[in-house]
């Protein structure tokens, strides 16, 4: 047992020129101060204590020494020409040194701060600690030090040594043996003169004139426990339930796959045995299906019989069977350059009811190689962006690590358990989910291409006129685009806060535009949106959440104009949707018969049309996204949330959930059904995502606030004792994300059978 000694001292005396100077000196060191004892606050105001209490610095026992043996001088000394009266009370400290799971209760204030001793037991190797408070305010803050003297325990010093975090009602701190040679630490208690930095305001009594306060009363009781953490064998089961739970996916993947094999063989035997029969009509002659009728799709053969001879567009008519190979030598200025295509696309598109092969003109070998690049620029983005982030975040943690400032980042302390230099391993851990997933699903993605590619080899070319054209480009690049989720998710949560919140969301923006624009491409590949201008687009909606990071909590100026780039970005994206990107503000018109083409189209469609548009369909989606848009648009011109990054992501979530419910209701209007496997996986993303929204919304922390605020939000781990609920999130998201692309993968398996001249666009 260690003992400590604790000194108080008092002067009534109130002259600042000459104050009572207190020296004591020990052993090991020496501690200085002065009553009136001086804080300085916010604009040189300045809070004066005529009480202090301080703690000496405890010596170990020597050989010469007795263990209740300190020899301790106190000088007392003043400038004064007169006779200052002084207090000085020198007392022992029964309880110095704090033990494992048992709580402490004391008072500390800025002028009497406090601080104990903790020796780790032998079979503990690291412990968190916890600190409590009924009060709010005033602020305080805890800081762990070495077993060094002097022990930094004011508040213009405490930040000088060790771990530290600012302290409302709750705090916690994790400790490990191998950082404290001694397997010892002092724990430091410190009362703040100000609660500005706890989110708090400066105290109304020094307003105005007055700049100077004397004893102010902010006493704060506390109660302080040191637990011990997790050993590391729950560190071991918390990966094997990482990587075991995700490999469970791929195991079902194969067992789905190896069934759909068997009725494939299945099938194919039993079409040999009718083309034996004399049937005449051999199985090379049918049409691509990535569907069986049990619902199993993964691009291969349907041996269902189907009729021959049908008449091919001019465009398919010159390709043969062994022409789907695509050439380096094409490029993308070659899309629309055949001129069949250009002299009727504008009569064709503007049809009132428009069936699939009316947008399916082009030549399946360039297209297919247009929608590619959507797969290379995703990788390229991915690498420059990602690159810097883990750069700046390694930075951050080092910060962190070497200035032991734990009020940088915004971890949920009563779970974060750390591993080597970083400081919430699980954290981390949890997003490995997002790369499994993501690149299982680039698997399921290569194996339906390879199979649709092999019976493309098999069949003829009157073949190519059923199903939905299979166009893999933008399901590879959604593929990386979770898997990049994962990775840059990690790399915010090494330490989150305001800062780098948009790394978190940059990559579910893309996700979210990518699936819209693979929807859209389902039923219009000849006119959805390049890779270039798509990325281009998704780059500018970046800029905007940096931009919102930076100007979006005050400035007024962002917010309307935001909301008319929001606003008006919408209407002219509907008007493109409307007209099938036939609409177009360019071209050899002069600008004032662009305006005159504008009002007149304005005019007919909107005026004259009003009761009854020409494609009703299209006109209460694009009504509704409006509606839907101009929502946002008002909510965040009246409430300016702060989280801008989550803001944009949620218009982007509401507007694919909008336009997923819209295809889904005309994919039944149009008599078309839904096969087993995407009805299950749409019920699977439903209930995924219900469950991960409700642990989404169970706040840890919020970088909204200032630290000590945030940490008011902590709570305890919840699976595992390893991981809390945000990491339940990031293992459930990733499964909803997973379970979503697998809807748009297999939508509209049932189509395969289907001519595309029955299949309607909408």
């Amino acid at each position: 047992q260690v003992d400590a000694v604790r000194v108080y001292v008092n002067s009534s005396s109130e002259n600042l020129q000459y104050p009572v100077l207190f020296v004591v000196r020990q052993q090991k060191g020496v501690l200085s101060w002065q009553v009136p004892l001086i804080f300085r606050g916010l604009y040189q105001r300045t809070y004066n204590y005529q009480e202090v209490s301080r703690t000496l610095c405890p010596s170990e026992p020597t050989p010469e020494t007795r263990p209740s043996d300190q020899i301790i001088f106190v000088d007392v000394a003043s400038m004064a020409p007169f006779n200052i009266a002084y207090e000085l009370l020198v007392t022992r400290l029964e309880n110095f040194q704090l033990e494992t799971n048992k709580a402490f209760n004391f008072t500390a204030s800025p002028s009497q701060p406090q601080y104990f001793l903790y020796k780790f037991p032998q079979d503990v190797d690291s412990v968190i600690i916890n600190v409590v408070s009924d009060a709010v305010y005033p602020c305080s803050v805890v800081s762990v030090q070495d077993i060094v003297c002097p022990v930094y325990d004011l508040d213009h010093n405490v930040e000088f040594n060790g771990v530290y975090q600012s302290m409302t009602k709750q705090a916690a701190i994790t400790v490990q043996r191998k950082d404290f040679p001694g397997e010892q630490f002092f724990v430091v208690f410190v009362i703040k003169p100000e609660d500005y930095a706890c989110g708090g305001s400066v105290p109304s009594s020094i307003h105005g004139n007055v700049n100077r306060t004397w004893n102010l009363q902010r006493t704060k009781n506390l109660q302080v426990t040191i637990v011990p953490s997790i050993k590391k064998s729950v560190y071991v089961q918390a990966m094997f339930f990482s990587f075991l739970s995700f490999l469970s996916f791929y195991l079902g993947s194969v067992v789905v796959a190896f069934v759909h094999y068997i009725r494939v063989q299945r099938k194919a035997s039993a079409g040999r045995l009718t083309s034996e029969h004399g049937s005449g009509i051999m199985t090379s002659s049918r049409p691509i299906s990535a569907s069986t009728p049990e619902g199993s799709s993964y691009g291969a053969i349907d041996e269902s019989s189907s009729s021959g001879g049908h008449q091919m567009s001019s465009p398919e008519r010159r390709r043969t069977a062994g022409s789907d190979t695509d050439s380096s030598v094409e490029e993308e200025s070659d899309f629309d350059t055949m001129p069949e295509i250009e002299s009727d696309k504008n009569i064709i598109r503007t049809k009132v009811f428009l069936y699939l092969s009316d947008l399916s003109r082009k030549d399946r070998r360039i297209v297919s190689k247009k929608y590619k690049i959507y797969f290379w620029n995703i990788i390229t983005i991915a690498v420059f962006y990602a690159l810097p982030v883990v750069q700046l975040v390694i930075t951050y943690q080092t910060v962190v690590n070497v200035t032991g400032n734990q009020d940088i980042c915004y971890y949920n302390f009563l779970c974060a358990h750390p591993l080597g230099v970083l400081s919430a391993f699980n954290n981390i851990l949890s997003n490995v989910g997002h790369m499994m997933l993501g690149f299982l699903f680039l698997l399921i993605v290569l194996r339906r291409d390879i199979l649709h590619r092999r019976a493309m080899e098999m069949k003829d070319i009157y073949t190519l006129d059923y199903g939905i054209p299979k166009h893999f480009g933008l399901f590879y690049a959604m593929g990386i685009a979770l898997m990049m989720e994962g990775v840059l998710s990690a790399c915010y949560h090494v330490c989150p806060n305001y800062s780098n919140f948009q790394f978190d969301t940059s990559f579910m923006y893309m996700i979210a535009g990518l699936c819209m624009l693979k929807l859209y491409q389902t039923r219009h590949p000849d006119i959805n949106a390049s890779a270039y201008s798509a990325y281009a687009s998704f780059a500018v909606v970046i800029c905007l959440a940096v931009l919102g990071v930076v100007f979006g909590k005050n400035d007024m100026w962002f917010w309307v104009v935001f909301s008319m780039i929001h606003v008006f970005g919408s209407l002219a994206l509907s008007t493109q949707i409307y007209y099938m990107g036939r609409f177009k503000m360019d071209g050899p018109d002069s600008d004032l018969g662009v305006f005159r083409r504008a009002m007149m189209v304005l005019y007919t469609d909107c005026i004259q049309q009003c009761s009854r548009p020409m494609y009703m369909d299209r006109m209460v989606l694009l009504i509704v996204g409006n509606l839907v848009n101009w929502s946002f648009a008002i909510f965040g011109l009246v409430y300016r949330p702060r989280d801008f990054a989550s803001y944009i992501l949620g218009i982007f979530i509401c507007n694919l959930l909008l336009y997923l419910a819209f295809y889904i209701i005309m994919k039944l209007r149009s008599s078309e059904k839904l096969l087993p496997i995407p009805m299950f996986c749409i019920v699977a993303t439903a209930v995924v995502w219900a469950a991960a929204l409700y642990f989404f919304f169970q706040t840890l922390s919020s970088w909204e606030e200032t630290p000590a605020e945030s940490r008011e939000k902590n709570r305890p781990c919840i699976l595992l004792g390893f991981f809390d609920d945000h990491d339940v999130w990031h293992f459930l998201s990733a499964a909803a994300l997973f379970f979503s692309f697998l809807v748009l993968l297999t939508l509209d398996d049932d189509l395969d059978t289907v001519r595309r001249d029955k299949i309607p666009v909408f």
